[in-house]
């Protein structure tokens, strides 16, 4: 994954910027698949011109995420030209995303990951919410990053993963990479990954992963 600060100086061509600031929210998918391990102005510069939203200071981004206020300031651009209303939609979040896949499906991969970055669960992701996940994915620690990645294969949000909700995860990820998978796409081959994942993460053998086992196993 390209660096956020390259990143961020390639986005200032037109359109494009939000949707290169958007191939970060995209996981390093060979790990999932192997579990290896001036205040008023500033205010103003990040008001939206619709009634529909309007997001928080850069004051309090930048409390909140590890991007600069100039950093901010960019991906703001970008994220309101792409989205004006202030907020993405579950719809667009998954145009954006099948870009970057067109050899595969990532409908249902785009599906989950919208729901990491929609907190609040209304349907809709803010700027807020939008950086503050970019900002764990691209920035954060060893140990944020495995509770983001325990969090997108905890479908339900209940603290455990289920081979369920894996399995869910794996077959998404495998449509999404398409031709490019190996081996290829059926269901005994994503239920033989997710028993062999669960042999090896499940360590007390109750069925289900917790988060200490989670990132217990992924730390080693």
């Amino acid at each position: 994954m390209d660096s956020p600060i390259f990143v961020l100086k390639s986005l200032a061509k037109g359109s494009q910027m939000f949707r290169m600031i958007f191939y970060q929210l995209i996981p390093p998918l060979r790990k999932h698949l192997l579990f290896s391990r001036e205040k008023d102005n500033d205010i103003d510069d990040l008001e939206m011109q619709v009634v529909h939203y309007k997001p928080e200071g850069l004051d309090m981004l930048c409390k909140n995420t590890k991007f600069t206020r100039k950093e901010l300031q960019i991906m703001y651009r970008g994220f309101k030209q792409e989205c004006p209303t202030g907020i993405v939609n579950e719809e667009t979040f998954k145009e954006i995303y099948a870009q970057f896949f067109p050899q595969g499906d990532a409908t249902a991969y785009a599906h989950y990951v919208f729901n990491t970055f929609d907190h609040d669960h209304n349907g809709s992701i803010s700027f807020e919410e939008f950086v503050t996940g970019l900002s764990v994915l691209s920035r954060g620690t060893f140990q944020e990053r495995l509770q983001w990645a325990f969090s997108l294969y905890d479908v339900n949000g209940d603290g455990i993963i289920t081979k369920e909700e894996m399995l869910d995860i794996v077959t998404a990820i495998y449509e999404m990479m398409g031709r490019y998978t190996e081996p290829s796409i059926d269901d005994t081959t994503a239920k033989e990954h997710v028993e062999r994942v669960f042999q090896k993460m499940d360590i007390n053998q109750d069925g289900v992963i917790s988060v200490e086992e989670f990132m217990d196993t992924c730390r080693r």
